[in-house]
């Protein structure tokens, strides 16, 4: 491949219309696309955030037959929301989504606004996606810069300050914007993120044949393995969790998680850390009573379930327990709102991972399942 100008407006027009290109021949077919729809482009934004391509567009597929428009979002009961979003993570997306549609329906007349500025006033949309849509859904010539487009500039200029600092955030997006073409701004955002995650990727990115190849500052130095520099992650810390399942007259006492917490609004069976000294079976215990104020014993195992989130490492004990106080005795303490569910109640509600492995551990269990109601 000829050497191309690396510098200079032919340069960056050449880059613009390679990339615009190599996106006409290689654009992954996403069901958003399909119409570009503000409201699916916006849904697929917010999805996409922390979640794999493949996986967002599977979510992506059941969210709009179940909620295919603004309307039927913004009068949907949270709990089927979230139930909805369940195994997506990071909860609070899905209910600033929920709060979102119900704002644009009844300030915007059912209408996602155009303008980056009232994008943003709406919760859960940040700089990013404000711009994402601004640019996808209404062809607004803004750039957007997410993760794939920041390596791929870091290795096209060569950037060797770490990617997340403040200087190469300014040399970044002053580079997008240079490159970014009058009138082009959907495709061209777009096939600036799916080039860097199709072909410009994180390890072993495919300069053989790139398209930009003749342009990249990184490859003709020898350090596109390099970059972009990227500042160790902190070490993940470990939690070991227990919780307990009670039953009572066939139902399964569950409870709902305050809305300012951590998986706020999901649902969860009593329980929490195993403190320091104790074992899991002497937590779950003791968390019962605290939360409930029912008391508890002879814990039996189930099974542990791992997950993650953020830098921490769970892993979650799970024991069924024995009710030995009055169930008329229960107050909570950390929830707000319990139920005694049947197991078809139990399906239908929304649990954070940890918990939500042991509801499927739990459905294959005939043995447990014929002490509950259906």
């Amino acid at each position: 491949m000829p050497s191309l100008p690396r510098s200079g407006i032919a340069s960056e027009k050449q880059i613009a219309a390679a990339l615009l290109d190599w996106f006409s021949r290689h654009k992954r077919d996403l069901p958003w696309r399909e119409t570009y729809s503000p409201y699916h482009v916006w849904i697929s934004e917010i999805m996409l955030q922390q979640t794999q391509m493949e996986r967002g567009v599977e979510y992506f597929k059941r969210w709009i037959a179940r909620f295919p428009d603004l309307g039927s979002l913004a009068t949907a009961q949270q709990d089927e929301v979230l139930k909805l979003w369940e195994g997506l993570g990071y909860y609070s997306r899905a209910r600033n989504l929920h709060k979102a549609a119900q704002i644009v329906m009844d300030q915007h007349n059912g209408t996602l606004p155009t303008s980056t500025e009232a994008l943003l006033a709406l919760p859960g949309i940040g700089p990013y996606t404000a711009r994402a849509i601004a640019s996808i859904a209404f062809k607004q010539d803004v750039c957007v810069v997410d993760a794939n487009v920041e390596r791929v500039m870091a290795r096209l200029y060569d950037i060797a300050l770490p990617v997340k600092s403040r200087q190469a955030k300014e040399k970044i997006n002053a580079s997008v914007t240079a490159l970014l073409p009058c009138g082009h701004a959907r495709d061209f955002n777009q096939a600036l993120m799916e080039f860097g995650s199709l072909v410009c990727s994180p390890r072993n990115p495919a300069c053989a044949g790139c398209c930009l190849a003749g342009f990249c500052l990184a490859r003709k130095n020898g350090v596109q393995e390099e970059r972009p520099v990227i500042v160790k992650a902190p070490s993940p810390i470990y939690i070991s969790m227990a919780t307990g399942v009670l039953i009572h007259d066939g139902r399964i006492l569950t409870q709902k998680r305050q809305a300012d917490d951590i998986w706020g609004n999901l649902w969860e069976f009593p329980g929490g850390v195993v403190e320091t000294g104790e074992t899991p079976d002497q937590a779950v215990v003791r968390e019962y009573l605290e939360e409930t104020g029912l008391t508890v014993n002879h814990p039996v195992p189930i099974a542990s379930f791992k997950h993650s989130f953020t830098r921490f490492r769970v892993t979650l004990y799970a024991f069924f327990v024995t009710l030995l106080s009055n169930p008329q005795e229960l107050t909570l303490q950390a929830a707000q709102e319990h139920r005694w569910a049947s197991w078809s109640e139990i399906l239908k509600l929304a649990f954070p991972a940890g918990h939500r492995k042991l509801v499927r551990h739990l459905h294959n269990n005939p043995e447990f399942r014929a002490k509950v109601l259906p």
